[in-house]
């Protein structure tokens, strides 16, 4: 029998700090209509199906998929939206490039896990209630590097052949793959938008201080809420 652990809040949207003063210098509606993509990461049975890799974390009880689940379906709606990128995210690294340091971490996650094949492809794929929304024409690709998209795939190319601007990010883990996105889309001159409750940290507790950070430091962090009610503005 399996037990719900009430211990884990069913959304992290009230961890969501203020939007940082120099970001209500902004129009964040207006933004939002100019040329966009949608960036999913990491969103896989790993974390939120029964006998994925990194299932304890519990982000099936959490609330971050229900609320990519909403953003998505608003930014379908808007023509501004011209790009949806599903970016995979596997813990088993064995054939990733690897340096030394990467070797040894890689390992510390999964060295010691007896996975078949079979089993490793079904831990990397998309989760089935975002994978009914995958639409032809969207960008389908993994994450090769540490934490980010924007190397070793072909993102960088289809944003910029697409003359996107602005990269509204969802996904796992809020402190590794999406604060590295945010970071990277910001170096590449993109103007990323973090929608908060559509990602989640390995543990709840680690959320505040990781949206602060990002907040302060590298995008906006907004609630699905607030994302879908720009888009109507």
């Amino acid at each position: 029998m399996t037990l719900v652990d009430t211990t884990f809040p069913s959304s992290n949207v009230a961890s969501i700090p203020e939007l940082a003063d120099h970001w209500k210098k902004l129009d964040l509606a207006e933004i939002l209509r100019r040329p966009a993509a949608f960036l999913s990461v990491s969103q896989s049975n790993s974390l939120y199906r029964p006998g994925g890799a990194q299932f304890g974390e519990r982000h099936d009880l959490r609330g971050s998929l229900e609320a990519t689940v909403r953003s998505v379906e608003a930014a379908r709606a808007r023509d501004n939206f011209v790009s949806f990128n599903w970016v995979g995210y596997s813990v088993f690294r064995q054939d990733y490039p690897q340096t030394d340091f990467d070797r040894v971490q890689y390992d510390s996650w999964t060295g010691g896990v007896d996975a078949t094949p079979d089993q490793i492809a079904w831990d990397n794929e998309l989760v089935g209630e975002l994978r009914e929304l995958v639409r032809p024409g969207d960008n389908e690709l993994f994450e090769r590097a540490l934490q980010t998209a924007f190397v070793g795939t072909d993102l960088p190319l289809e944003l910029a052949r697409k003359k996107v601007e602005v990269v509204v990010i969802t996904g796992i883990h809020t402190d590794w793959c999406i604060e590295g996105n945010a970071r990277a889309a910001r170096d590449n001159g993109l103007l990323p938008i973090v929608i908060g409750d559509a990602t989640g940290c390995n543990r709840p507790e680690n959320e505040p201080a990781t949206f602060q950070r990002i907040n302060q430091f590298f995008a906006p962090v907004i609630s699905s809420a607030t994302f879908i009610e720009l888009l109507g503005a």
